[in-house]
C-alpha cells in the first residue's frame, strides 16, 4: 500500500514536509502520520536522521541478521515517506521551496536563524505558501536571552526543574537528582507542537492563514511540571524529591512486600479505610492524624511505616489479589517485557505488527489514541533512508536533486 491510498483518517489530505530530526518533532509528525497526514521526512544524502546511528539494538531481519535500521529510529518514524535532498545546494534548497509550497505544515528544529540560511525560514516560505502552517522546535524557544543555545532533553530536564523533583531524597540510599527514564521532554514537546499545529489547521479554516508555531523544551518543561509548579507559585512552596512518594497525596508510593515492590495509589478517604482494613490496621482510619489526606500529608513519616509492616508478610500478588478484591487503587512495577506481555496492553492493541521490507514481523509500540470512526492506521513501517525519494519528487512535479539512497 503506498501512502496515497486509503487516505481515510482523520488528518486525511494533510501534507506534512518534516524537516527535523531525532525525537521531539519526529514524535509529532509521527502522531500526525499515524492519524492520516501525509508525511514527508526529509534527511541527508547517504546519512539521515541522525538516530539511523543509535544502535544497537537494530533490527533483526527475517533470518535473524540484525540490519542497519536502528530501534529508536523506529521509536519515531512509522508511516512516513524519507527523502534524501542536499539542503545545502542551491538546487535542494529549491527542491524545499516547491515542496513547502505544496504542503500544509512544515517542522523543523534547526537552531535559532539556521533555517533562513538554506531559504527555509518561515518568512520566506509563507510568502510562496501564505497557508503553510511552520512549526520550530528549538530548546529554548525563537526568542529570549537563552535562545541561541542548543538545547537537549537531558539538559532541559535539569534546567527546567524536572530532576530537582525525581529521585530519591539527598538522605536516603541512591539520593539525588535523577532523568527520567525516557527523552519526556522530548516527547511532551512533540505532543504540544502537535496540538498547536491541529488548532493552526482549525484556525486557518477562517483566516485562510498559516502561522508560525514557537515551540521550546524548556517552556514545556516548565508547563508541565504541573501540580508541582503551582504548589511553588500558589503556596510559595519549593518542591523537594520525595522518590516514589507523592507530594499531595498519601499514601500514593511504592511499598516492599515480601518477595518485589507494588504501587498503592490511594485517592480518597474512604479508598485509605478500606486499605487499614485490609492489613489489619483499622485503627489507623479512626486516628484523627490520618483520618484526612491533609492529616496523612502532615503525618506522613508516622502513617508510611506503620502501614508498610504488615505489607512486608505477603507477596506482592497476594497483596494485588486483596486490594483489586477490595477496591483498592494498586498495581506492580512491571519491567518493560512485563508491559508488552501484559493481557490489558495486548488487548488494547498497544503492540502491533507492521511488517517490513527487512522483516515482516516487525513489531513496535501502538498509538494510544482511539477514535471511533476514523480510527489511527499503520500505513506503512519506518522508512528506509531514502527510499521514497523518486516517488515523492515525481509526484509533487519537483526535479529530482538527490538520488535515491537505497542500494
Amino acid at each position: 500500500m503506498t501512502m496515497t491510498e486509503n487516505m481515510s483518517g482523520a488528518l486525511a489530505g494533510l501534507k506534512v514536509l518534516d524537516l527535523s530530526r531525532v525525537l521531539a518533532g519526529p514524535w509529532a509528525s509521527q502522531t500526525l502520520a499515524d492519524l492520516g497526514a501525509e508525511v514527508i521526512k526529509v534527511e541527508r544524502p547517504s546519512q539521515g536522521d541522525d538516530t539511523r546511528h543509535w544502535g544497537p539494538p537494530y533490527m533483526s531481519d527475517s533470518e535473524g541478521n540484525p540490519t542497519e535500521e536502528s530501534a529508536y529510529f523506529m521509536a519515531a518514524n512509522r508511516g512516513k515517506q524519507s527523502i534524501c535532498v542536499d539542503i545545502a545546494s542551491p538546487e535542494g534548497q529549491q527542491t524545499l521551496q516547491r515542496l513547502a509550497s505544496q504542503c500544509d505544515i512544515l517542522l523543523e528544529n534547526f537552531k535559532v536563524g539556521g533555517a533562513a540560511k538554506y531559504g527555509l525560514d518561515y518568512a520566506t516560505l509563507s510568502e510562496l505558501n501564505p497557508r503553510l502552517i511552520y512549526c520550530s522546535i528549538t530548546g529554548f524557544g525563537q526568542t529570549g536571552p537563552y535562545s541561541h543555545r542548543p538545547g537537549y532533553d537531558f539538559l532541559v530536564q535539569g534546567m527546567g526543574g524536572l530532576m530537582s523533583i525525581t529521585g530519591e531524597k539527598d538522605d536516603q540510599p541512591g539520593g539525588g537528582p535523577q532523568k527520567v527514564g525516557v527523552a519526556l521532554t522530548d516527547i511532551m514537546t512533540g505532543l504540544y507542537s502537535t496540538i498547536g499545529i491541529l488548532a493552526a489547521v482549525h484556525e486557518r479554516e477562517t483566516s485562510g492563514l498559516g502561522q508560525h508555531i514557537d515551540l521550546a523544551l524548556l517552556d514545556v518543561t516548565a508547563a508541565t511540571l504541573a501540580n508541582q509548579a503551582t504548589n511553588y507559585l500558589v503556596g510559595n512552596l519549593v518542591p523537594q524529591r520525595l522518590g516514589n512518594a507523592h507530594p499531595n497525596i498519601v499514601p500514593y508510593q511504592s511499598f516492599a512486600t515480601a518477595d518485589g515492590h507494588c504501587i498503592i495509589a490511594v485517592g480518597n478517604d474512604q479508598q485509605f479505610k478500606r486499605l487499614c482494613d485490609v492489613l489489619g490496621l483499622p485503627e489507623c482510619a479512626d486516628d484523627e492524624r490520618f483520618a484526612t489526606n491533609a492529616q496523612r500529608v502532615a503525618h506522613r513519616e508516622l502513617l508510611v511505616p506503620r502501614l508498610q509492616e504488615p505489607l512486608k508478610q505477603h507477596t506482592r500478588d497476594e497483596w494485588l489479589t486483596r486490594f483489586d478484591q477490595a477496591g483498592i487503587p494498586a498495581g506492580p512495577i512491571n519491567t518493560i517485557d512485563d508491559v508488552f506481555n501484559d493481557p490489558q496492553i495486548v488487548h488494547r492493541g498497544m503492540k502491533v505488527n507492521i511488517p517490513h521490507p527487512q522483516n515482516d514481523q516487525l513489531t513496535l509500540p501502538g498509538n494510544p489514541i482511539k477514535l471511533s470512526r476514523t480510527p489511527v492506521q499503520y500505513r506503512q513501517p519506518p522508512p528506509r533512508l531514502g527510499e521514497h525519494t523518486d516517488e515523492v519528487l515525481q509526484r509533487y512535479g519537483v526535479a529530482e536533486s538527490s538520488s535515491n539512497e537505497l542500494p
